[in-house]
């Protein structure tokens, strides 16, 4: 949220996402975003269709509405993976 960094995008096929899901996509957006080096950083999530592009904006910049919020810390490396 208000940091720059990359959008993660989750395919469920038009169920709800597990809250796991969520959390590890967090996650991944965290690290790779300016806060990368910080703690309980603040990721907005939501639904693909309330997520647009304004006419003329700059690449990669997007509005977005119904958010959520998830408070996480960046890691390069989920637990999941080291399972």
């Amino acid at each position: 949220k208000d940091i720059p960094g990359s959008h993660v995008v989750i395919k469920t096929g038009g169920i709800n996402a597990p809250d796991k899901t969520i959390y590890e996509a967090a996650v991944l957006a965290a690290y790779y975003s300016q806060a990368r080096n910080s703690t309980n950083v603040t990721v907005d999530y939501t639904l693909r269709k309330n997520v647009r592009k304004p006419v003329g904006a700059k690449p990669g910049y997007v509005i977005y509405t119904q958010q959520r919020t998830a408070i996480v810390n960046p890691e390069e490396k989920l637990s999941i993976f080291n399972e």
